[in-house]
């Protein structure tokens, strides 16, 4: 669905040396600033849905059978406000047309309650899907960047970041917009380590091994997740982490 809205190619084959920019986005190797926002746009509307409905059924699940939630709750709020502040961010750069709007807007509705419905019998599996979901994310900001880098997109080459993004990821003052696309991807390839680690845990008893701290990016970067052992280790190194300073502080 991605694909179809915002007109996303990605033939088979190289581009001929020497094609224009004009030529390259008729042939449909790169695209106009107007599709990748379309893109990017739907995208990130769609991505902040998982994580809210995820915290609202064990928020309320916590409540109804009173008892603690290991420590999934606020990583899945964090999960839904980081990708709202993604769409925040491009939203400054192109405001979506009111088709757009209505397509979001039908999308959100079908997709939150069949999510809904999901996650009460199988939040393993919406893990898992949303796992896949921040893969298809990480490769969509990996072309962009590329193609910012190779030229193909220099409408985006020099342009300033919005002043939210400097705000929110601590940028320079003097970033760019291809500056904001490798801090939005490293945070989605962060969404995908989580939820493919998520999909590994039993949700009833086991610890997010994410509620203290999380992995860096290079452990991110070439693993998919921690299967179920290894979140067990990483808690318990979590632990021993915080009680170490504990007793520095006294």
């Amino acid at each position: 669905m991605f694909d179809v809205v915002s007109r996303y190619k990605h033939p088979e084959g190289k581009p001929t040396p020497g094609m224009t920019i004009e030529e390259l986005r008729k042939k449909g190797f790169s695209m106009t600033e107007g599709q990748w926002l379309t893109r990017i746009l739907f995208l990130e509307s769609i991505a902040g849905v998982p994580g809210m409905v995820a915290a609202t059924v064990r928020h309320l699940q916590s409540l109804r059978l009173m008892r603690r939630d290991n420590g999934w709750i606020h990583t899945c709020l964090e999960e839904a406000e980081n990708e709202r502040m993604h769409l925040m961010t491009f939203i400054t750069v192109k405001k979506p047309s009111i088709w757009i709007r209505g397509l979001i807007l039908g999308a959100q509705g079908v997709y939150y309650n069949l999510f809904f419905l999901s996650y009460l019998f199988a939040p393993r599996v919406c893990h898992r899907f949303v796992g896949y979901l921040e893969e298809e994310a990480v490769l969509t900001y990996t072309r962009a960047i590329a193609d910012v880098e190779n030229g193909h997109f220099p409408e985006w080459h020099n342009r300033p970041a919005p002043n939210i993004a400097i705000d929110y990821w601590r940028l320079p003052a003097n970033a760019t917009m291809l500056d904001v696309l490798y801090a939005v991807r490293s945070d989605e390839t962060s969404h995908r380590f989580v939820n493919h680690s998520l999909a590994n845990l039993n949700p009833s008893t086991d610890v997010n091994p994410f509620a203290l701290r999380e992995p860096d990016m290079h452990l991110k970067g070439q693993k998919i997740s921690f299967d179920r052992e290894e979140s067990k280790d990483f808690v318990q190194r979590s632990h021993e982490i915080m009680q170490k300073q504990m007793e520095k502080m006294k």
